[in-house]
């Protein structure tokens, strides 16, 4: 009996200090998350511990945001660590997260499916980049090496805007492939609306840090910005396996 009471005494005073340090962490979470919304005027999605003492790591609707401990002093970038060939950990923070918040708009993706599927990657496009405009007309090639595109909206002039309007056009189309296909070769495209999400999109896009187009979402969440032709982003795409 002697023993089982002390047992105890000792389990509760283990277990207090832990409780205690479980709580302090959660009402730290809580005033940052707070301090970052007031101040700045994101929606703080999650908010955790960085690998870097002292430093939260918040994902927002604008991205991945850093503050210290105290909420006095803010960091916005990118976090490598020099130990394993300059890893970007915002980068790999991201990734997983991405795939997760990307599923509520997956009705309203424009998919350019492959027909011996290996991979899928997810493109934020806008129909007047240059860029956008030479993948898109790529899309066979990247069909042909088994990859399927699937298409996010991202108009650059942001939401509202003609362009955002344009966009809304392609994606309420009867034919929203072929309407993509015109705009991205400088064809008219008749004017529509419908419940397309384009701002929703745009929004998401924001959330990632996304800021130029094309942006290319991989199979595991890793965003690469910018323009890959086919061969390029197969390479990429198995180099991630």
């Amino acid at each position: 009996m002697k023993f089982t009471r002390t047992f105890s005494l000792i389990m509760a005073m283990l277990i207090a200090p832990a409780a205690s340090a479980a709580s302090n962490t959660s009402d730290d979470t809580a005033a940052l998350k707070q301090k970052l919304s007031d101040t700045l005027s994101v929606e703080v999605i999650s908010i955790k511990p960085s690998p870097v003492a002292e430093l939260y790591e918040a994902f927002t609707d604008r991205g991945v945001l850093y503050i210290t401990k105290d909420g006095s002093k803010l960091f916005h970038g990118n976090l490598y660590d020099l130990n394993k060939g300059m890893k970007n950990l915002t980068e790999a923070a991201m990734a997983g997260p991405r795939i997760d918040m990307m599923k509520p708009l997956e009705d309203h993706m424009l998919v350019y499916k492959a027909k011996n599927e290996k991979h899928v990657v997810t493109i934020f496009t806008d129909v007047s980049c240059g860029y956008c405009r030479k993948l898109h007309n790529e899309m066979d090639g990247y069909n042909d090496l088994g990859i399927t595109v699937r298409y996010l909206a991202f108009p650059r002039a942001g939401v509202p805007s003609a362009n955002a309007d344009e966009m809304e056009s392609v994606w309420c189309a009867k034919d929203p492939l072929k309407a993509m296909g015109d705009a991205k070769n400088g064809r008219a495209v008749q004017k529509a609306s419908c419940d397309a999400k384009i701002k929703e999109q745009y929004q998401l896009g924001q959330a990632f840090g996304i800021n130029g187009t094309p942006a290319i979402i991989l199979d595991d969440g890793t965003l690469i910005p910018g323009y890959q032709p086919p061969e390029a982003l197969l390479r990429t795409l198995e180099s991630q396996q």
